[in-house]
């Protein structure tokens, strides 16, 4: 076989890895992108992560002299990113009635009837002295 020949058949076989990773990286992108609308940090990271991989197999598109799946991997990733940090703004701003993880600690928890305190049941004993004077024991 020729060198020319090798490098076809080579050329055929890379390309479509070539492209099939751009289409793993192109959805590896939308994934950041919703995690980051989200505030999921570690998902984001993640799916950057696997898009590293996609990218990576569209580069053997490039034996075949084809840059297409390389731009729409690294393009995606960038529309995406900035995609997601627009979106994550404009919820931010929007204040969509949510309240923060720290503050859920400030707000008093709700308490089921069954068990709530109860109040003593006996009434306070009145003292010899006066009526003005009653001494009522708490128990807690």
């Amino acid at each position: 076989m020729t060198t020319m020949r090798v490098a076809s058949d080579l050329a055929a076989v890379m390309v479509p890895i070539g492209y099939a990773g751009a289409a793993l990286a192109a959805i590896f992108a939308i994934v950041a992108a919703v995690a980051i609308i989200r505030g999921a940090g570690g998902l984001a990271g993640g799916a950057v992560g696997l898009w590293i991989v996609g990218a990576l197999m569209s580069v053997a598109a490039s034996f075949g002299q084809d840059w297409t799946p390389l731009i729409l991997a690294c393009g995606s990733l960038v529309a995406m990113l900035i995609v997601g940090a627009i979106v994550r703004a404009i919820v931010n701003a929007a204040g969509d009635g949510r309240v923060d993880r720290a503050a859920e600690d400030v707000l008093p928890k709700a308490v089921p009837a069954s068990k709530a305190p109860t109040a003593p049941t006996s009434k306070p004993a009145l003292s010899k002295t006066g009526p003005a004077t009653a001494s009522v024991a708490i128990v807690r």
